[in-house]
């Protein structure tokens, strides 16, 4: 059992982190820009006191702001999304740990 629970988190880890690779890091831009610098500016993902930590955290906070505004993007705009703020901003690699 604990060998089927590894596999198959593995595989989970291994399909995020090519979903996020192949994100299209110029729309995540462009929808940065469109909605998420209407309440903020890109201060806020280059601050030292930022909450967001790891890549994880990333993920979660481009989905509760994507729910909050009610966006209705699809899965690849998230991915986008978190792919051009990672790439611009955070730097995380392919870590997978918690906010």
């Amino acid at each position: 059992m604990k060998t089927g629970f590894t596999t198959l988190a593995a595989i989970i880890i291994a399909a995020s982190s090519q979903a996020t690779a192949a994100a299209d890091t110029e729309h995540g831009k462009s929808l940065v820009k469109e909605h998420c610098t209407k309440c903020h500016d890109d201060g806020m993902y280059t601050r030292k006191d930022r909450k967001v930590t790891t890549l994880n955290g990333l993920q979660n906070q481009v989905r509760r702001c994507e729910t909050n505004l009610e966006l209705k993007w699809f899965e690849d705009d998230i991915d986008d999304v978190i792919s051009y703020l990672n790439t611009q901003y955070y730097k995380f690699g392919e870590s997978h740990d918690g906010m």
